[in-house]
């Protein structure tokens, strides 16, 4: 198999969900990349897993030549990679390792320790295999991480040229407007809801997160925000509450999904994405630990068997915006309905093809 069928091999199954675990992580996605890029996967004297560091161990350290680290890897189950870059310095600077990656199978982060800085400014490149053509994955992958590379000191010496390239800063400038748009188009749930926070403590009332959706993608372009809408986010008492019993009321007779060509009825937006991934689960029983599995928002985890990971430090959130889907799965109910669309799609996604034909359901 060639780099980049593997690569397409893992993305179709980083989308399914398939990597439920940092061992399904290390051997369906890191050793068969390093396989591919040339390394002797099977020496354990040049890539010795659980190499010892002290009393720690670094998942990987590759080696060139035999028994001397050129690079250590540590593998984090997939979403859950944040914070472990500290971890994996301490590993790097005690045996003096010029190179450190820290990677979920979805994101691939390669740092320098040896740089000045804090440990995200020693990040030389972040790659995210969803999100990133194939060649550039093929490129970067292959500029760092090569066996030749490696051994050759060519890959210490690109990882070097690039942190130092001004280039990157202009790359940085260039992309911060798409960045900025694709926030305010894909809206994680943490921004619309930092945003409907903020309008509370500037006027005193908590606007409807549907609201601040709409908010956001007009300032993207997507949707103009009417007069009528910014009245009734600074307006109370009966209108609003009139009003807000008018939306639920058509609410109820514009929601439904279909499964298996039978049509079910929602109240919501969140009603038809409690009851999607409740079927999605009795036909799959592997469905919810894949879906788990998945790269979720940036701090939440949309599905989770332990409650108060669903909201991170909001226990109150985590008290009246959930449910029980199914015994010891809770979801996350604190969403707008473009965010509740990107939580179906990605179920959908997750879903065994079987299965995924035979679902039309649309919240927009």
């Amino acid at each position: 198999m060639t780099i980049r069928s593997q690569i397409k091999t893992i993305k179709d199954g980083l989308r399914q969900g398939s990597y439920i675990s940092e061992a399904a992580v290390s051997q369906g996605i890191l050793l068969p990349i390093l396989h591919e890029l040339g390394w002797p996967v099977f020496n354990t004297a040049v890539v010795i897993p659980e190499f010892t560091v002290e009393s720690r161990r670094v998942d990987y350290a590759l080696c060139h030549p035999a028994n001397r680290p050129s690079v250590f890897i540590e593998v984090k189950k997939v979403g859950l990679s944040d914070g472990a870059d500290k971890q994996l310095f301490e590993y790097a600077f005690h045996l003096g390792v010029p190179m450190a990656i820290l990677t979920d199978g979805e994101e691939w982060s390669f740092y320098l320790p040896g740089e000045q800085g804090r440990y995200d400014e020693r990040r030389v490149y972040k790659l995210n295999l969803l999100e990133r053509e194939i060649d550039e994955a093929i490129n970067r992958l292959e500029r760092y991480l090569s066996y030749p590379a490696v051994c050759s000191g060519n890959a210490l010496k690109s990882a070097r040229a690039d942190y130092q390239n001004v280039a990157r800063d202009r790359e940085i400038k260039g992309v911060l407007p798409k960045a900025w748009h694709t926030l305010l188009t894909e809206q994680d749930s943490l921004l619309v809801e930092l945003l409907s926070d903020k309008v509370e403590d500037l006027c005193g009332y908590k606007p409807d997160l549907e609201l601040c959706s709409k908010f956001l993608f007009s300032l993207a372009g997507k949707e103009s925000l009417t007069h009528a809408a910014i009245e009734a986010t600074n307006n109370s008492g009966g209108r609003n509450r009139a009003a807000k019993a008018r939306e639920n009321s058509q609410a109820k007779s514009k929601y439904s999904f279909k499964f298996k060509q039978k049509t079910y009825s929602a109240s919501s937006a969140r009603d038809v994405m409690t009851q999607l991934l409740q079927l999605l689960a009795h036909e799959d029983d592997s469905f919810l630990d894949r879906f788990a599995s998945r790269k979720h928002g940036k701090k939440r985890r949309y599905i989770a068997q332990n409650r108060e990971d669903l909201y991170p430090g909001r226990p109150d959130l985590a008290e009246e915006h959930s449910v029980e889907v199914l015994p010891g799965w809770w979801l996350g109910t604190n969403y707008s309905r473009s965010n509740i669309q990107q939580i179906i799609d990605l179920a959908l996604e997750v879903a065994q093809p079987s299965i995924r034909s035979k679902i039309e359901a649309n919240v927009l």
